[in-house]
């Protein structure tokens, strides 16, 4: 019986405090996954390692002075060979951004050894791909919103969400399993998924065009965008736009079949 193996993985650790940068690096050196670990205290030192030598995986610091991580990391994905990356920060605020430059997973400080071992199956998978594979389309890194809650991360599939409601700096997404709450502006989310589908009803709301089963009038004369967990108002500005979106849809046979324009 042969013992499954993991690829041995050369990380790059990049963090400008020293204790942070030390804990990291010697959690990445325990994992089996890993081989080599090279450590970097600012994003400059970074790149210039970056730029001599090759590496699997960076795991980065956001809050960092002058180019941030978020900035490194934009870079990196425009490399031929791209590391997979792996954000390790203090504030979940920039996790939506972090998966829309394409990380692989975004950790919060202090790490836990569970999740670091569950960053690090993904990096192995990646690059395990990447190795039996030829290059193939970047995947929709926005397709799950990661959504941190007493300490633990779960994500909530794009395709299970039937409308976006605009709570201040805060977004809650409309499940059937319930409403989660995620740190982003709501025109930021609709750029993200408007080619998913996800229409502007209204100044505080989006809806997926594939969950609206009716259009209806309000007790006032409104229009709501009825959805088999509620209805979403829609704005005189948006129901026009909105018409034509749902009869596009239903004529390309993308609406449920129970929806109807």
């Amino acid at each position: 019986m042969t013992e499954e193996t993991h690829p041995a993985l050369r990380v790059l650790a990049v963090d400008d405090v020293p204790a942070a940068l030390d804990d990291l690096c010697e959690m990445l050196r325990d994992a089996p996954e890993v081989a080599e670990v090279t450590a970097a205290g600012d994003t400059v030192t970074a790149l210039k390692q970056l730029q001599s030598e090759e590496f699997d995986a960076v795991f980065l610091d956001i809050a960092m002075p002058g180019l941030d991580g978020l900035e490194l990391a934009s870079l990196l994905t425009k490399l031929a060979k791209p590391p997979a990356i792996v954000f390790v920060t203090a504030y979940d605020e920039h996790a939506v951004a972090a998966f829309g430059i394409g990380a692989v997973d975004y950790l919060l400080k202090p790490v836990r050894p569970e999740r670091l071992a569950d960053a690090l199956a993904r990096v192995s998978r990646l690059v395990s791909t990447s190795a039996q594979q030829s290059p193939q389309p970047a995947p929709d890194a926005l397709a799950a919103l990661p959504v941190e809650s007493g300490g633990r991360t779960r994500y909530v599939s794009r395709q299970d969400v039937r409308f976006v409601e605009a709570h201040g700096d805060y977004v809650r997404l409309h499940t059937r399993s319930g409403v989660h709450l995620v740190r982003m502006p709501i025109s930021r989310l609709e750029e993200y998924w408007a080619s998913a589908g996800f229409v502007r009803t209204h100044r505080g709301f989006l809806v997926a065009l594939s969950a609206v089963r009716e259009l209806r009038s309000d007790s006032v004369g409104g229009l709501l965008a009825h959805t088999d967990i509620g209805d979403v108002p829609v704005s005189r500005r948006h129901a026009r736009a909105l018409r034509e979106r749902l009869l596009r849809a239903a004529q390309r046979g993308e609406l449920r079949s129970d929806a109807a324009p």
